[in-house]
This record gives structure tokens, sequence and C-alpha cells, in this order.
């Protein structure tokens, strides 16, 4: 039909870097994440309201990944430690606009993980197979001002500041303004 979109699926997406592979979630996956998404450091910047509740790890695995990837929106990943394959991280990709080729990618790692710069090799190794890959003109990761870890995986993973998104966004504790950085495929030549 002319002036419309055909809804896409979101492309499978697997990817290792030496450190970490990084694949889509299973319902196996679900007591590691319901772990990830209980720990306070991680609820205090979820980018969900307090309304939302608790993060139950079997539907983030099962019926809201497929659902996501059906609609075209994005996906959920499990990122997995290769020296002992345990599940160490999740990052989601929402918010996809087929037309410009545009998404935004999230995450969350173990606390006992935090520091090791798995949130930027996982984040950096997903933003370039979109990019190169599967045809993504532009990755965002938005940051809330504040959560200075984040900042520092964005840095990592080789994304560049644009700019602040006034009252954009909410976190636990209510409405934030959000930080905007991007990698585009041009950053990658």
């Amino acid at each position: 039909m002319t002036g419309q979109v055909a809804l896409r699926r979101f492309p499978s997406l697997t990817v290792s870097t030496p450190r970490l592979h990084v694949r889509p979630v299973d319902i196996g996956d679900a007591k590691a994440v319901t772990e990830i998404f209980g720990d306070k450091q991680t609820q205090r910047w979820l980018p969900f309201p307090a309304e939302f509740g608790q993060i139950e790890g079997s539907a983030w695995c099962g019926e809201m990944a497929q659902e996501r990837r059906d609609s075209g929106n994005g996906d959920h990943y499990a990122v997995i430690r290769r020296e002992d394959d345990r599940l160490v991280g999740c990052l989601w990709t929402k918010r996809t606009d087929w037309v410009s080729r545009v998404t935004e990618v999230a995450y969350a790692v173990a606390a006992d993980t935090r520091g090791f710069g798995v949130a930027a090799e996982a984040v950096d190794a997903v933003a370039i197979a979109l990019l190169l890959e599967h045809d993504f003109q532009r990755v965002e990761l938005r940051v809330a001002p504040g959560n200075t870890a984040s900042r520092r995986v964005a840095e990592k993973a080789g994304f560049t500041y644009e700019g602040l998104l006034r009252n954009a966004g909410h976190v636990h504790t209510g409405r934030v303004d959000l930080e905007v950085w991007s990698l585009v495929s041009a950053d990658l030549r």
C-alpha cells in the first residue's frame, strides 16, 4: 500500500567478542534476568516507572521478548560471559524506526560484574552488528543525568553525546531528562 511501511520483524542477532556472547534471551535465562533486574542499583536507573513493578524474568524472556521481536520494535538479549557461560547482563533494543533505520539500545548488568567493561563491550558489539550487518543507520543510547556509569558505557562503546532531551524519560523515582548518545554508520568508516 502506498504510504505504509510493511511491519518488519527485528533481525535475529547473535554476536561474540573475546569475552562475551550476546544472543536472544530464552526461558532458561529467567532466573538470572530476575536477579539482574531486582538489584537496587539497577532498579534506580531502569527506564520504567515504579508502577511498572518488578520485572519478572520469565515474562521478560518469554512473551515480552516475543512480542517485541514480532512487532519489529526490538529484541531482548542475554549477555553471556564466555569463560563460565554465566548470564551477566541483559540488553534490549526498542523504539525501532524502520523508515529511518534507527533503534535504541538499553542494558542492565549483574552487580558483581559492574566496572569490568561488560556493558560497553556488549553494547558496542550489538551496535556495530546492527549498523554493519543489518543496515541500521543509527543506534541511540539514552542516559539519565547522574547515571555516570552509563555515561562511561556510552563513551567506551564509541557513542557520541548529542544533547539533552528535557523531561523525556522516567526512572523509578519519576520523570527525568535524558542525555542522547548515538553511534551512526559514518562513525565506523
